[in-house]
């Protein structure tokens, strides 16, 4: 027996051929394949150039992204050049101040020891004019008892 005859007593169908529409659809008319292979020639032309428009504007944003982000790097470097230059300046008129600070200091410091000076000299003067006025005081004490 063969394998067929053994399927049809068992109840099974007879397997398909290889050749066979498995879903019985009617067969496409036969077409131009030439004419079909051009319109997919065509197709896949489009696509392409539908590719490189797409990197041809990507590119255009990169390059206009780069040229704003070279302009912000430009402009933060003059204003750190102008910023540095600044903080010199301050640095330099702090330096003035602080030796004017230390002039001004060595200027009070002098008159701090005049002025110790000068009340020195004023209590030897203070101190002279009381001898004096006490010894011309003391001779006339003596004459007035004298007399007396």
């Amino acid at each position: 027996m063969t394998r067929l005859t053994i399927m049809a007593l068992r109840g099974f169908r007879k397997p398909f051929a290889t050749g066979e529409n498995i879903l019985d659809l009617p067969k496409p008319p036969p077409s131009n394949v030439g004419a079909e292979a051009l319109d997919l020639v065509h197709q896949a032309a489009e696509l392409f150039r539908s590719i490189e428009d797409r990197a041809r504007a990507t590119e255009t944003r990169a390059e206009a992204a780069e040229r704003a982000q070279l302009e912000i790097i430009n402009a933060a470097e003059r204003k750190l050049r102008q910023a540095s230059r600044a903080l010199d300046e301050a640095q330099k008129r702090i330096e003035v101040q602080q030796k004017q600070l230390e002039a001004i200091e060595f200027r009070a410091q002098a008159a701090e020891a005049e002025a110790r000076e000068a009340r020195q000299t004023l209590a030897l003067v203070e101190d002279a004019i009381r001898r004096r006025l006490l010894l011309a005081v003391e001779p006339a004490d003596n004459r007035s008892s004298a007399v007396a």
